[in-house]
């Protein structure tokens, strides 16, 4: 029962976070400038809830991955959140975070090519999810999570392609091409 109240859960704030991440709804607030800070926080805070029901709904052990190997993935996850906050580094930080839209009119960001995102189009998408799988422990309540975090990335992670395309055009195509989405040397479709 716990993996389907997740489940259920993953799926409801999936479908919410994503329609707010939607040009429509940016559109309907008449591109705010509180909108990008806004809807961070809620993406934030509406997950919340999850965790909270992650650790709390009746749970069970899947694995416990034992010494010194526990210690090299703890190691790769330190890894990973440097990685993490570099490719952050790496972008318009505070456009993203949405304080620069206070201050500044927005306009069109700038397609970023160089550092982490010279070797994968979302580094912050594949370090995020190396992350949470070199965790060392897991339970049935948190593999559901990660697994649920998973998909719902790669899905994301292909409409956000879609808006992209719409955005750079010819330049994201020509990067797409050269450049591979989540894991590096992993390109499709490259001749």
């Amino acid at each position: 029962m716990s993996i389907m109240i997740l489940l259920i859960a993953l799926a409801i704030w999936g479908v919410v976070h994503s329609i707010l991440a939607s040009n429509f709804a940016k559109e309907m607030l008449g591109g705010a400038s509180f909108y990008r800070l806004g809807y961070n926080i809620f993406a934030v805070i509406s997950f919340a809830p999850i965790l909270y029901l992650m650790k709390t709904l009746p749970d069970q052990s899947v694995y416990q991955i034992p010494a010194p190997w526990n210690i090299l993935m703890l190691g790769g996850q330190i890894f990973a959140a440097l990685m993490l906050l570099t490719a952050f580094l790496q972008t318009d930080s505070l456009s993203f975070v949405g304080l620069r839209q206070l201050f500044e009119v927005e306009k069109s960001g700038q397609l970023v090519t160089r550092g982490l995102y010279r070797v994968i189009r979302h580094p912050l998408y594949t370090f995020g999810l190396l992350f949470i799988w070199l965790t060392p422990s897991a339970t049935q309540n948190s593999l559901t999570v990660y697994i649920g975090a998973t998909i719902y990335t790669l899905v994301g992670a292909y409409f956000e392609e879609r808006k992209l395309l719409r955005e750079f055009g010819a330049s994201y195509a020509e990067y797409k091409k050269k450049t591979p989405m989540l894991i590096p040397g992993l390109v499709f479709g490259k001749k």
